[in-house]
Formats: C-alpha cells, sequence, structure tokens
C-alpha cells in the first residue's frame, strides 16, 4: 500500500513536505538548498513548459538563452536591481582546482583567481540588457520579444521543496520596446497570460493585480502579479510582469533613432514563473490522500489497473485494453497501462491515488464477460461501472468535468476565504484564520511595514477589478480611496 501522509490538520507543512516525496515529486539534494526533481515531478513541469511555451509564442514572443555568469560590474550599473538582489548572489571567484600539496583532496588554485567576479544568474536583467545594446539602433529594430527557459541561483538558507530552493527552473521574458505605451501594454498582457494559465490549466484561480512600491521587483516602475491561495490560508505569488521602464536602457546606454530620427531610450519589461508553480498546484488542491491533478497537467491522465490472477486473463485484459488505449490517445489522451505483475492492483490503486491520477479504470476478468469497466475518478474519490463500448467517450467528458470541478472546488474556498475588514483589531483577528482580507491602506510604504512587522502580513497586491471606495487605514486612520489585499504568504 501507498505510504500515509501526515493529516493536514494536523501539520500542513509536514504534509506538503510528505507529499512531494512519496508522490516522487522531488527530494532533497547533496547540495544544501538545493533540490532533485525527480521524472514523475519532471513530466508535470515539462508539461507547463509546454502550455506556457506554446501561449508565449502565440503572443509573439521567441526563445532564446544567456550565460549563467554576469560580470559582477554589470550589477553595479542599476542601483535598485543590485540592492533588491545583493544579499542572495552566488560569486565564482575562480576558475580552476588543483590537487592539494599536502595530498588531502583538491583545493581551490590560488593563482587562477578572476580578474573580476561573476555572479551566478540571480536573474538575466544585466546580461540581456548588455547584449540588447548590440542589437537595437533603430525603431526597425523593435519590438524584441525574447523568452529564455532557464535555472537561476538565489542563495535562499530557509528552504522548501518547490516553494523556495537556492537554485531553481523557471522562464524569464525581456522585451524592449520603442514606447513606453507598448511595454506597458506588454506588461499587461503577460500577467494576462499567467492569469489564464493559472485559471484555465492548473484550475488555480488567482487575483491579478499590482504590487505595492515595497513589494515591487527591484528595478522596476511597476509590478502586476498573480496571486493565489493555499489551503492553510496563506497566499502564493505565483507569476510576475514587471514595467522596467527606461531604468535598464539608461544604465546600459541602449539607444535607437525614432521615427523622426532623434533618439531615445528603450522601454522595457520582464516577467517570469517558476517551479514554485508545482508548489501551488500541490497545495491548491491536492487531500490527505495524495496529489489532487488538474487533467490537462497530469502526466497520467488515465491508468488502466488489469485485475487479474493468471497469465492467460492477463492477456485477454490487455487484448481488450489495446483498442480502448488507441481511442484515448487518439483524442490526445496520456494513458497507462500498468501491467506490472509485482505489485498487486491494491497497492496500485492507492499508489495512482497517491500521485493525483485524475481517472483510474480496474478491469478484470468479470467486468470483460459483462462488457463493463469500473472507472475512479481522484478528484472526489467516487466510482462507477460503465458500459465499456463508448468509455473512450465517456473519459473525455469526465477529464472536462473534473478539470472544471477541481477549479470550482478552489473558487469557492477563496470566495469563503476572502473577508473585509475596517479595524486593526479585526485585521490582527482574521490574519489568525488565514485567507485574503481586504482593508483599506493609506497608501503610504511606512504603514505597510509596520503592519509587516507586527503581523508578518504583507500587501499581496492592488487587485485590478478592485473599485474605489472612500474608507480610513486600518493602522494610520488615514483616508483611503481603495482597500488592498493582504495576507500571510510563503
Amino acid at each position: 500500500m501507498a505510504k500515509v501522509l501526515t493529516p493536514r490538520s494536523e501539520s500542513y507543512s509536514q504534509w506538503y513536505n510528505d507529499l512531494v516525496l512519496k508522490a516522487d515529486l522531488a527530494e532533497n539534494s547533496a547540495v544544501r538548498g538545493c533540490m532533485v526533481i525527480k521524472p514523475y515531478g519532471y513530466a508535470i513541469w515539462e508539461k507547463m513548459q509546454s502550455v506556457l511555451d506554446r501561449m508565449f509564442k502565440d503572443t509573439g514572443h521567441e526563445n532564446a538563452y544567456f550565460p549563467i555568469f554576469i560580470p559582477k560590474s554589470f550589477f553595479s550599473k542599476e542601483a535598485d536591481h543590485v540592492e533588491g538582489f545583493a544579499k542572495e548572489c552566488a560569486v565564482v571567484t575562480h576558475y580552476r582546482l588543483m590537487n592539494d600539496p599536502d595530498g588531502d583532496g583538491v583545493v581551490v588554485d590560488p593563482e587562477a583567481k578572476l580578474e573580476e567576479e561573476l555572479i551566478v544568474r540571480p536573474t538575466s536583467e544585466t546580461i540581456i540588457w548588455h547584449t540588447y545594446k548590440n542589437w537595437i539602433q533603430s525603431y526597425r529594430d523593435l519590438p524584441i520579444k525574447c523568452n529564455q527557459w532557464a535555472n537561476v541561483v538565489r542563495w535562499e538558507m530557509r528552504t522548501r521543496l518547490f516553494l523556495r530552493t537556492a537554485e531553481f527552473l523557471w522562464q524569464e521574458g525581456h522585451t524592449a520596446h520603442s514606447t513606453k505605451q507598448e511595454a506597458i501594454e506588454e506588461t499587461e498582457t503577460m500577467i494576462n497570460v499567467y492569469g489564464d494559465f493559472a485559471e484555465k490549466f492548473m484550475a488555480v484561480p488567482v487575483v491579478k493585480g499590482i504590487k505595492s512600491a515595497n513589494e515591487r521587483f527591484a528595478g522596476a516602475l511597476e509590478t502586476y502579479t498573480i496571486e493565489a491561495l493555499m489551503q492553510d490560508g496563506k497566499a502564493l505569488q505565483s507569476g510576475t510582469s514587471h514595467f522596467l521602464g527606461q531604468n535598464f536602457a539608461k544604465a546600459f546606454d541602449v539607444k535607437f533613432a525614432n521615427k523622426e530620427g532623434k533618439e531615445d531610450y528603450v522601454w522595457a519589461t520582464s516577467w517570469g514563473v517558476s517551479t514554485r508553480l508545482m508548489g501551488a498546484l500541490i497545495m491548491a488542491h491536492s487531500d490527505d490522500h495524495g496529489l489532487v491533478l488538474p487533467p490537462k497537467l497530469a502526466p497520467i491522465q488515465v491508468v488502466i489497473v488489469p485485475i487479474f490472477r493468471k497469465p492467460e486473463e492477463l492477456a485477454k485484459i490487455k487484448e481488450a485494453a489495446s483498442g480502448l488505449i488507441s481511442k484515448l490517445r487518439d483524442k490526445g489522451i496520456d494513458v497507462k497501462f500498468d501491467d506490472n505483475d509485482n505489485k498487486k492492483p491494491g497497492w496500485k490503486f492507492a499508489e495512482y491515488e497517491l500521485k493525483g491520477v485524475p481517472v483510474r479504470l480496474g478491469l478484470g476478468p468479470r467486468d470483460l464477460e459483462n462488457g463493463t469497466v469500473e472507472v475512479a475518478r481522484r478528484d472526489t474519490l467516487s466510482k462507477e461501472v460503465v458500459a465499456f463500448d463508448g468509455v473512450d467517450e465517456h473519459i473525455v467528458k469526465l477529464l472536462e468535468d473534473i478539470q472544471e470541478n477541481i477549479f470550482n472546488k478552489a473558487l469557492d474556498f477563496r470566495a469563503e476565504s476572502t473577508v473585509s475588514v475596517d479595524t486593526y483589531e479585526e485585521f490582527k483577528a482574521q490574519l489568525d484564520k488565514g485567507g485574503f482580507i481586504m482593508a483599506h491602506w493609506d497608501g503610504t510604504p511606512e504603514t505597510e511595514q509596520k503592519i509587516k512587522d507586527e503581523t508578518k502580513a504583507t500587501i499581496r497586491c492592488i487587485p485590478l477589478d478592485q473599485p474605489d471606495e472612500d474608507g480610513v487605514c486600518i493602522y494610520s486612520g488615514q483616508p483611503s480611496k481603495k482597500r488592498v489585499m493582504f495576507a500571510r504568504a510563503y
């Protein structure tokens, strides 16, 4: 039988760690703070990559690749940027090892010191904008819309698999434009792409909004975000898109001749999501039995488990199932026939439940005689007996229903967990219950910081669809024109 998970009610944090490990998604590596993404976990990430990559290309973007090493001097050119990342940077100082003269393994060769230290990529704005200077001379060279799939290093001391690790996988888009308006439109387009991906594929409802100045990306003029609510009532920033203005163009002297022949600085954006989305997928849907995966991102959408005692029974089941497998694959459904005879059907049922496979079919000799098949759905843990003929069409509709049901369940949870408060006392009391809290704020970084210091809650965003509403700040009592969204967060 599959391994038991710590119940969420007992320890949400331990439940999460148990699930990541026991569902074979990832594990800690020999390198402190880094993780090994196992094949099943990476298969989910590959599906995410595939969908997002198509969405990027459909909006006019191209993939490229830039170096992982960035000269230290590049970071000195954009003051806000370097300040935002300075404490997280890993630095390469030497380029060669040598045998220890005392015979104790290898040591760094003191003669191989780099003339200039290299930063292991925490993000690529600086190296990319240094490169764009060579690519851009005229408005005819714009826009440039590049994306790269890469790894980055941010030297985190407190880590958790997928949510926060020293090295993680992501994509980062970096675009260059001839006008401010075009860059702003790009920033908004990409946050909408992320929102669509989260809701339509991950089945995770998100709130789209703008970050406060305190929470803004280092070097950006504006940061757009999608914020998701996890089952423990904490928020998870799940994607960001940044309007960088002309800051990086000025830092790296990237100018272009406009249509009037006048020289101007280029306008910039950057945007990205990471393997942190894996954490969102796990925490938004899963239960005490294991993963609950939305069908659109499940590596195995349907598993067929044959129930047999004799080899000849397996042969008949396999023959009957072969036509169904072909029909499902023709419909673009990822299906697995598990004829491993080292494990019993009951063990397999529990294992696929743990791994979140959306639909499980149980097929035995009696089913063949009756012309039926047992169909189990992971999201509700319910079972039904369905006629074998036409079960492929039933499964197609079932997968659509599961995708919708998972989203609606998460949406209902968010609605139940979003409240408005008008006083600081109400605010603090609600924080202990978790969820999104809509409250008035006076707009000052000082007030936001004081609330964070006292409660560990942050302004997750100023929602884009939040209407104007006269009120007073819950902390300072000063006038406020709009509620913002607070929460404790990962």
